[in-house]
């Protein structure tokens, strides 16, 4: 491992990869879920390694298009994890874009009127808003008709030039107006997408329900969004495993040690097809309306907030490694970052315990 003679403190190291391609971009959309109300989250496990306790109560559920897992280490009743998934339910239903009835449905079906919403969609329409202005619009949440075109979670395809150029006029996340409760869209065409930043605020709502009722020890894991509360159980550091990018979940690149932490891994091969030889990933670009063209194949985010560790993920990719580093240094609340390049260099930013696994050519 070689330490760059630089104040970003990035560790650069060779590894082999196993086929790679590149494109990357962000949409997350087609949730799948109940009706709504307002709801709390956080957290997420995975790759971790189970710590010593007596009995790890667990509870699984498909949700955000993906295996949510709670896992408690601390004495607790079944009823609880039950509750905290539901949570997450009713956050799906209002941050879809596709739940019909739900809050961010409502603004993009009102054609520019103003919508009442929840505490809780109003304070994640402005995070959004707030990493739309650190990124300098790369990350945009107005996406939502170039998520709705491209269909990753459906039937995806590439889309007809004339339609793509339509959607992508569509797109300017200063269009978005909040006044209270009330959010408001000036193009009537325009729809919103938070594909790249729910499934952290959601778990980060998880996390402060589980700790409100004094829960000191759990993983919250959203698939690929996980959050530790608290240690483990004997006073450990939680061992939370890094995916190989187009490998299988069992497959990893390495391991992070961490405390209470949220770990968010994104990468152009979880949501991903192939078209006429061309691989084409969701992480969109706004000023384009294709995905990404990127030196980095997937990010780590090691972070105090899964809501910036969801967000962050997309921008590092969106931006590519050299501006990504710039903006890392801006980013409050981030401890590290592991980033997979194309070129099959592994880059580690900041002060975190990764150890990275040694791989034959």
């Amino acid at each position: 491992m070689k330490i760059l003679p630089d104040r970003r403190r990035i560790l650069v190291l060779t590894i082999i990869l196993l086929s790679m391609s590149l494109t990357l971009i962000g949409c997350t959309s087609g949730y799948m879920a109940d009706p709504s109300q307002s709801v709390p989250v956080q957290s997420d496990p995975s790759l971790a390694s189970q710590p010593a306790s007596a009995t790890p109560l667990s509870e699984i559920r498909l949700l955000l298009d993906t295996v949510c897992t709670i896992t408690v280490y601390d004495p607790a009743e079944q009823g609880l994890l039950t509750e905290a998934l539901d949570l997450c339910a009713q956050f799906e239903s209002m941050f879809s874009r596709t739940v019909e009835g739900g809050s961010i449905w409502r603004i993009n079906h009102a054609e520019g009127l103003p919508v009442p919403v929840e505490d809780q969609t109003a304070e994640l329409i402005q995070a959004g808003l707030d990493y739309g202005a650190l990124s300098g619009g790369f990350f945009d949440i107005t996406v939502g008709r170039l998520c709705a075109l491209w269909d990753f979670s459906g039937n995806p395809a590439v889309p007809p030039p004339a339609e793509l150029a339509t959607a992508r006029d569509t797109v300017d996340y200063r269009q978005v107006y909040i006044e209270g409760n009330t959010v408001r869209l000036s193009d009537p065409q325009a729809w919103l997408d938070l594909g790249g930043v729910a499934k952290g605020y959601i778990a980060d709502q998880i996390a402060d329900f589980l700790k409100g009722r004094g829960v000191k020890s759990a993983i919250i894991d959203l698939g690929g969004n996980i959050v530790t509360v608290g240690k483990k159980p004997d006073g450990g550091l939680w061992h939370i495993g890094v995916t190989q990018p187009f490998g299988n979940r069992s497959e990893i690149i390495g391991s992070l040690n961490v405390g209470e932490a949220s770990i968010v891994t994104s990468g152009i091969y979880e949501r991903q097809f192939v078209e006429n030889g061309t691989l084409y990933h969701h992480i969109l670009d706004p000023s384009s309306g294709m995905p990404v063209e990127s030196d980095i194949v997937s990010v780590t985010i090691v972070s105090e907030s899964s809501t910036a560790g969801d967000a962050l993920s997309t921008i590092v990719i969106l931006l590519g490694s050299e501006k990504a580093v710039d903006l890392l240094d801006q980013a409050p609340g981030l401890m590290g970052a592991v980033l997979m390049l194309k070129s099959g260099e592994l880059l580690q930013y900041g002060n975190i315990d990764f150890s990275a696994i040694e791989m034959d050519e």
